[in-house]
C-alpha cells in the first residue's frame, strides 16, 4: 500500500474546535484525519492551524513532502473577516504557488475560493443544517474522479450558512442543490489544482445532530427552526437518511481524492 503524506487544514479556532470536540468527538482536522487513516491506514499526517504562525512557517517549509492538502470545514464565516479569517486565507494563497493537489470541504471550499478571486455570501436559499438534500451530479461531474462510483443523485452530511456566491475563474460546476448551486467545483490557482465540496464526506449523522443540539439556541435566534416541532421534524428526517448511508457511500469523494494523489 502507498504511503501517503497529507498536510490538513484546521478550519477552527481553539474555542470551536473545543465544542466540535465536545459535539463530535474530534476536532474537524482529527476527524478528518481519522476518515483518511481507515481509508489509507499507511498514511502520514501533518495537522496545521493556519493562526500559528510558526505551524504554517513549518508547513511550507516543507510543503514539498506532502502529496496533498486537505482544507477542513469550520465555525467561521468569511465575511466577517477577522485577523484570524485573513490568516486562512493568506495560507491558502501560499499552498497554491506550491503546485499542490488540495481538497477543500465546507468551510476550506469557501477559504480558497476566496484565496483564488471567488466571493462568498450568506445562501440565498437558506442553509443546510445537519443535511444536505438530492446534490444533482453534472454532467461535468460524471466525467471527474473525485465522483467515481458515486450516485448521480445523494443526500449527504453537509453544515453551511454561506455559499460560494462567485466562482473563481475557470472553474468548472460539478454539483448542485436546491439550497447551494455550488456543491462540487474544480478549479486551478496558481500551480495547484483544488477540488471542492460544499458537504461533509468526513462527518456521519450523529456527529451532525449533536453539532445540531449544540448550536440549538442560535439556530433558534435566527429562525432556522420556527418552534420545537420544526427542530424535532427536521432531527427525525436526519435519522431516517442515517439508516441509508453506509460509509462507501458517504465517503467516496475522499476516497477518490486518495487514490488520485498517489
Amino acid at each position: 500500500m502507498s504511503t501517503l503524506n497529507i498536510l490538513i487544514v484546521e478550519g477552527n479556532i481553539r474555542k470551536d474546535s473545543e465544542f466540535f470536540i465536545k459535539a463530535a468527538g474530534a476536532s474537524a482536522s482529527d476527524n478528518l484525519k481519522n476518515l483518511i487513516l481507515k481509508i489509507q491506514p499507511s498514511s502520514n499526517i501533518e495537522i496545521v492551524n493556519p493562526g500559528h504562525e510558526d505551524e504554517t512557517t513549518h508547513a511550507l517549509k516543507n510543503i514539498n513532502n506532502y502529496n496533498g492538502i486537505v482544507f477542513t470545514g469550520g465555525a467561521m464565516r468569511i465575511n466577517d473577516m477577522t485577523d484570524e479569517i485573513k490568516k486562512h486565507i493568506t495560507f491558502a494563497s501560499n499552498c497554491f504557488s506550491q503546485n499542490k493537489k488540495i481538497l477543500a470541504i465546507c468551510w476550506g471550499l469557501q477559504v480558497c475560493s476566496t484565496a483564488a478571486g471567488g466571493k462568498v455570501n450568506p445562501g440565498k436559499n437558506g442553509a443546510n443544517i445537519g443535511i444536505a438534500s438530492n446534490i444533482t451530479i453534472n454532467t461535468d461531474g460524471v466525467d471527474h474522479f473525485i465522483y467515481k462510483d458515486k450516485k448521480n443523485n445523494f443526500t449527504t452530511p453537509a453544515f453551511n450558512f454561506d455559499e460560494v456566491s462567485d466562482l473563481p475563474k475557470n472553474s468548472i460546476l460539478l454539483s448542485s442543490s436546491k439550497i447551494n448551486k455550488v456543491m462540487g467545483v474544480s478549479f486551478r490557482a496558481n500551480n495547484s489544482e483544488i477540488i471542492g465540496l460544499q458537504y461533509h464526506p468526513d462527518y456521519e449523522y450523529w456527529q451532525m445532530i449533536n453539532l445540531i443540539a449544540g448550536r440549538k439556541e442560535r439556530l433558534f435566534k435566527n429562525k432556522n427552526f420556527i418552534n420545537e416541532e420544526d427542530y424535532e421534524n427536521h432531527i427525525s428526517y436526519i435519522e431516517s437518511k442515517s439508516e441509508l448511508l453506509n460509509f462507501n457511500d458517504r465517503t467516496c469523494e475522499v476516497r477518490n481524492w486518495l487514490n488520485y494523489i498517489k
